[in-house]
Formats: structure tokens, sequence, C-alpha cells
């Protein structure tokens, strides 16, 4: 899926970490799956895609999605990490579904 794709290239970029360790279908090291629950989390709010198909695109399963997602909500009653995240969200959007700030 595209979308997943170019959510990953995003993260990748934005904190730095490599997009093939995001892409690894193995575990990965807590930063780097860290990354990857903040990507799954963003392609699916954001860009509104089905848990199921956000799974497919980071080479995960629905219930792995489902994971992320429900970490990432709880993760945002850190202040900081919120703005990381609305940070994130702005560039999905405005990169992928190409719509202005």
């Amino acid at each position: 899926m595209s979308e997943c794709e170019a959510v990953i290239d995003i993260v990748s970029a934005f904190f730095n970490v490599s997009g093939r360790e995001i892409r690894n279908p193995t575990r990965s090291p807590a930063p780097v799956a860290k990354v990857r629950q903040i990507g799954m989390y963003a392609a699916h709010t954001v860009l509104q895609i089905p848990m199921k198909n956000v799974g497919c695109g980071f080479a995960r399963d629905r219930t792995t999605v489902q994971h992320a997602v429900n970490l990432v909500e709880d993760w945002r009653e850190d202040g900081e990490f919120d703005g990381i995240v609305d940070q994130v969200e702005r560039l999905v959007r405005v990169l992928v579904r190409r719509e202005q700030i």
C-alpha cells in the first residue's frame, strides 16, 4: 500500500530511523518499534486506513496495529509526546493527503 510506504518514509526521516528497520517484519528494538507504532497510528487515524490494511502495509497483523493505536493514544497524555505526534500527523496530512495546514 503506497500510503503506508509514504508514512514509513515520513516517520523514518522525522525520527532518523532506517526505513528498512521499520519495514522489517521481525521483532525490532524498542525505539524502532515505537517509531513504527507512531507510523501505524498516523496511517490509521489521519489517513483512515483500516487496521487490517495498515497491518499489511507495515508487515504486521491487525491486532498489532490495534495495540499500537491504543499505546499511542495512552502516550499522548504526555504533552511533549503529544506535540511530537501532532507534528507527524500534520506532515502526513500535507505530504500524503496533500492538504494545506
